[in-house]
């Protein structure tokens, strides 16, 4: 499939209400593994693309390709290229959250729904060595580029989170999908900007699902994501890091199918109102 000129590589499974799945930075469509079969599984069009500069989607050989700006095009266009019958739910973890909301903000009428996993919307969010490493991305585009899989993949084993909830050959996917992602990528939150004072613009139904053990962004900023947004839910995981979907995927599958099928059905003119839950309600696992 092309888009201006640039490929997006993308699976579809099942039929009925679109749920578009997009992954975070340095990782592919094969984060779905799962998720996209669950959903088909269970009544829903499940759509996942490669976001550009990952995966088997184009990548650019050149920096100035990896802006947000440049990635959410890329998306835009390949959703508007499904050509779908009603708005999707977009399902987005850390990046692709990001996308999701900013989708919401540009085109509110074509977003039914977010299911937002440790989404990332601001700098602040990220670890102190994320922060350092996104100050000098010509740096850290050298180390992407000559670092060997078997050292990513090892440096996976020194995440508590990856020895205790990823099996062997999951954690070997992970190293793939970040080996073979343009080493550019690291562009791409270099100049991206803080949405937090745009969230109160997005009308959409959210649930926020987040692991507590995140060492990639602070679990303390989604508590204060679902504060800010209109009409979100919030649910926790104790025992999760950055990628729930990945280490639990059937909790993470079964909390976004009841979140969901509260609209599922397409002639419905709207999802059902709802509203900020305060921090003392917070669903938790």
């Amino acid at each position: 499939m092309k888009i201006n000129d640039t490929q997006a590589n993308h699976i579809a499974l099942g039929n009925g209400q679109p749920v578009i799945l997009i992954h975070g930075i340095a990782a592919s469509l094969s984060d779905w593994t799962e998720f996209a079969p669950a959903l088909a599984a269970n009544g829903y069009s499940a759509y996942a693309l490669d976001l550009l500069g990952h995966g088997d989607s184009a990548k650019p050989d050149d920096p100035r390709a990896y802006q947000i700006e440049t990635l959410y095009q890329h998306f835009r266009d390949w959703v508007e290229g499904l050509d779908l019958d009603v708005p999707p739910i977009l399902v987005g973890h850390s990046l692709g959250g990001y996308l999701g909301l900013v989708h919401s903000l540009c085109s509110p009428e074509q977003v039914r729904g977010l299911v937002l996993i440790n989404p990332y919307y601001k700098a602040q969010q990220l670890s102190l060595i994320l922060r350092l490493a996104r100050r000098r991305p010509a740096l850290s585009e050298k180390a992407m580029r000559f670092t060997p899989l078997w050292m990513i993949r090892a440096a996976l084993g020194w995440n508590p989170e990856a020895i205790a909830n990823f099996s062997p050959q999951t954690r070997q996917q992970i190293a793939v999908d970040y080996k073979r992602a343009s080493p550019h990528f690291v562009y791409i939150t270099h100049k991206i900007p803080d949405l937090t004072d745009q969230l109160i613009h997005i009308n959409a139904p959210a649930l926020i699902i987040w692991g507590e053990r995140d060492q990639t962004l602070h679990p303390a900023s989604f508590p204060q994501l679902v504060q800010a947004l209109p009409k979100a839910l919030g649910y926790s995981i104790r025992s999760a890091g950055h990628q729930p979907h990945i280490s639990d995927p059937d909790l993470v599958i079964r909390v976004t199918l009841e979140f969901i099928r509260q609209w599922n059905t397409p002639s419905s003119p709207n999802p059902p109102a709802l509203h900020p839950m305060s921090g003392d309600h917070f669903a938790s696992a």
